[in-house]
């Protein structure tokens, strides 16, 4: 039996429902679009009339940059007026990093133009990243002729990299004066760390050692700003508003060029430091070391390969002997050490002594020598510092002992920073029964004295405070801070500081300073060791004292043989001295590395700075370094 098939349903559609559906969903597509569109002219009124002035400032920033202008550095001059360090306009290479692209393809396709080194390149990368978005970076500055051509012949392929002027500085005397005027060069990342940016924005530039360094804030001076106006591709089409920057101080210092020139050439080439100051004022009249370097290479920033060259030179070209160098003094200090004898009661101007060529310390076979093989026979204290005689200042440093032998010294600046004006001055030693305890953690022993009591031992100096020592003795014990700067000019005046108005301590008679003088009168223009600096000296005379320090010791029944002996363990060769010894105007000290003697090679360098100050004469070069003369 089959079952019957259902009737297929037919489906009427219903066109008054769907025409209704249609009607809503055009109406909430309309309703979507107007709130859409309301929104849309809500937010363009907003930006219009609300946010106007806003955007408008932003399009002007993109437009116009506020760029800071370095100011020029102050001018530093000897004390005639002669200029020391100077600003000259040079060209750098500088990448504007918003429209030079990408830095590291610029880098290659540069690279080969200008032959930048390795080197080069990762400076300008350390640069790019300590830099702000808006500066322009140098990536070489100080550009040569040879360079400038290249460029130009390429510029169109470099958009954003541009030649800039910059004001650089220039040392017109080279290496002359490096060790005391300094240089300055590039600010690096640790400096920028620290640097005031509202001080040193847009400067390249800062003092890294010497009256350059000491005298930064002076020497700076105030930054100055201007709105530029700027193309799509960041080129500068003018200036809006310019706030000008205030040039540095100018340095007027109490250096002498002609002093200065004398004593390097004297020096010949040789080690050595010379410094020279006004015993009535504590200027600083020279102040050499040797060998120097020429500061410009410094400026632009030194390649490295040429600061390794340098830094490790055996010579060490770098390293500021007259500040820094740390020597034993030799004889130089028995003037000193005798007017300490007169302060203490211990020796008088008459006392004498018995000089067998040595000195033995009760119970002690040990002998302490005299320069002199076989002594001096019968000595004053005028002839022991006329003819440097060891036994009498060993037995006056064996009866001082090592706190008062330190308490006297130290009154003429030996032991402590003589607080110049220049950066990194050292001490030196200056030995105690506290020190040694203090430093080596051992007592003091008698027979240490004798060493110190001739210069030698723990006692150590500066060529600096020799020269301040000795100014000290020329004006009898008046008390000085040596000074480079003379006066200064400029938005920033330098305060001078007054010289200490005080005096060593002295129990003795003033005529006692001028018998000391006499003594040290002696060295030259009696039969001192020192004699051969008397001849053809006209119109004046000097006082001074030689001194030879020990760089290799000698065991007790050794003889002293230069022939022996390697060049660089020789003896250290001093003098110092002051002229005229009447009325004192300059006082010098004098090192001489290895120069064996005093009187022979650091003498005649002190007598040519005393003939051209007291005379005017200036000293032909010296003819030979080494020649013999009677000398401890």
């Amino acid at each position: 039996m089959t079952t019957p098939e259902k009737p297929e349903r037919i489906t009427i559609k219903d066109q008054q429902q769907e025409s209704s559906l249609y009607r809503s969903r055009a109406a909430l597509a309309g309703i979507i679009v107007l709130s859409l569109f309301s929104l849309l002219l809500l937010r363009y009124g907003w930006l219009q009339m609300v946010q106007h002035e806003t955007y408008v400032t932003l399009a002007e920033n993109n437009r116009i940059h506020l760029e800071a202008i370095s100011p020029p550095r102050g001018f530093i001059y000897d004390r005639n007026g002669v200029l020391l360090a100077d600003n000259r306009p040079v060209f750098a290479l500088v990448v504007n990093r918003q429209t030079a692209g990408d830095l590291d393809e610029l880098i290659v396709r540069l690279k080969p133009v200008l032959q930048l080194s390795d080197e080069e390149v990762a400076r300008f990368k350390n640069r790019l990243r300590v830099s702000r978005r808006f500066d322009s970076v140098p990536i070489r500055s100080r550009l040569s002729e040879e360079d400038l051509a290249r460029f130009s012949e390429a510029r169109y392929d470099f958009p954003g990299v541009n030649t800039e002027i910059e004001v650089s500085r220039y040392y017109p005397y080279g290496e002359l004066f490096a060790h005391v005027i300094g240089y300055v060069s590039r600010i690096s990342e640790e400096e920028e760390k620290i640097l005031d940016p509202a001080v040193y924005d847009g400067t390249n530039l800062i003092g890294k050692i010497g009256i350059e360094k000491y005298y930064e804030s002076a020497l700076h001076g105030r930054v100055g700003y201007q709105h530029v106006e700027t193309n799509a591709y960041g080129k500068q089409i003018r200036v809006l508003k310019r706030t000008p920057p205030v040039r540095g101080t100018d340095l007027t210092l109490s250096l002498d060029v002609k002093l200065q020139q004398i004593a390097h050439e004297q020096l010949a080439g040789r080690r050595g430091a010379v410094v020279a100051i006004d015993p009535r004022n504590g200027g600083v009249l020279a102040f050499v070391s040797n060998p120097g370097f020429d500061p410009n290479l410094f400026v632009g920033g030194i390649p490295g390969a040429l600061y390794r060259g340098l830094r490790d030179h055996e010579d060490r070209p770098l390293y500021n002997r007259a500040l820094q160098g740390i020597y034993p003094p030799g004889s130089t200090i028995k003037p000193f050490e005798g007017l300490g004898g007169v302060h203490y009661g211990l020796v008088n101007w008459s006392y004498r002594i018995s000089d067998p060529g040595f000195f033995s310390l009760p119970g002690d076979s040990h002998h302490f020598r005299d320069w002199k093989k076989g002594g001096h026979g019968i000595v004053d204290l005028f002839r022991a510092v006329e003819i440097s005689c060891d036994v009498y200042f060993y037995q006056l440093a064996d009866r001082m002992g090592v706190d008062r032998f330190h308490d006297w010294m130290m009154q003429f600046g030996f032991g402590s920073k003589t607080g110049i004006d220049l950066v990194n001055e050292k001490s030196g030693t200056l030995p105690s029964v506290a020190w040694k305890r203090k430093r080596l953690k051992a007592p003091w022993y008698r027979g240490e004295m004798m060493s110190v009591g001739i210069g030698q031992g723990y006692f150590t100096v500066t060529p600096l405070q020799i020269a301040l020592g000795t100014a000290i003795m020329a004006n009898k014990g008046h008390l000085l801070r040596p000074q480079m700067v003379r006066s200064s000019s400029g938005p920033n005046p330098v305060v001078i500081m007054p010289q200490p108005t005080g005096r060593v301590a002295f129990n003795g008679l003033p005529e006692d300073w001028d018998n000391m003088h006499e003594a040290m009168r002696r060295v030259i223009h009696g039969n001192g060791t020192a004699t051969q600096l008397r001849y053809n000296m006209k119109g004046y005379e000097m006082a001074g004292k030689t001194g030879t320090a020990q760089v290799k010791g000698i065991k007790q029944n050794e003889k002293y043989d230069e022939s022996k002996i390697d060049a660089r363990h020789l003896d250290h060769a001093w003098f110092m001295g002051f002229a005229p010894v009447s009325n004192p105007t300059i006082a010098v000290a004098v090192l001489v590395e290895n120069g064996k003697h005093g009187g022979s090679t650091a003498g005649p360098i002190a007598k040519a700075l005393f003939d051209y100050e007291v005379m005017g004469i200036v000293a032909p070069p010296p003819v030979s370094a080494n020649s013999e003369a009677l000398d401890e």
